[in-house]
């Protein structure tokens, strides 16, 4: 197929360049000798718009209703965050600003804390040690206590823990 048709049929000239060694100008040049109308980056999209993209658009736009950062969208689909934008807005996505997404991060690092400190209080009255502790949270044992006086814990006397398995929380 020649390189007219193949850009009729949605590639781009970036990846006619790539696919057959020729600079992008030099596409360019061929495909204008031969009168090939020019499509924009947007028409390009449409034509190749299809049902997968679409479903990819609002599967996007769930998560991050849900929470989800454009970056961390931009990781797990493997695209550019520009992509990740373009695709939530044509799924009808408002987006957040800079200022909503920080806000919406730190509540949901604020949970994961709340939720570790939960756990270390849990395991620390069930009688596992601070050291043990910090170990299995990879943390100083200072964080440990810190943590635990946030919880409100009452601390047993240092060097004393409770006789008898502590494999898991109550």
């Amino acid at each position: 197929m020649d390189l007219a048709a193949r850009y009729r049929h949605g590639e781009t000239v970036r990846e006619l360049a790539t696919a057959t060694g020729l600079s992008r100008a030099t596409i360019l040049n061929r495909l204008r000798l031969v009168d090939t109308p020019m499509r924009t980056a947007q028409q390009t999209r449409a034509l190749r718009q299809g049902p997968d993209r679409a479903r990819l658009a609002n599967q996007m736009r769930s998560d991050y209703q849900r929470g989800a950062t454009v970056a961390g969208l931009a990781d797990r689909h493997g695209l550019s965050a520009r992509t990740v934008r373009r695709l939530l807005r044509e799924a009808g996505t408002v987006l957040r600003s800079s200022a909503e997404t920080r806000r919406l991060t730190r509540a949901g690092q604020d949970a994961e804390r709340q939720r570790q400190i939960d756990e270390l209080r849990r395991w620390y009255e069930a009688g596992v040690s601070v050291p043990a502790l910090a170990a299995v949270h990879e943390c100083s044992p200072s964080t440990v206590y810190r943590l635990l006086h946030l919880a409100g814990t009452t601390l047993r006397p240092r060097g004393r823990t409770i006789t008898g398995p502590a494999s898991a929380p109550p």
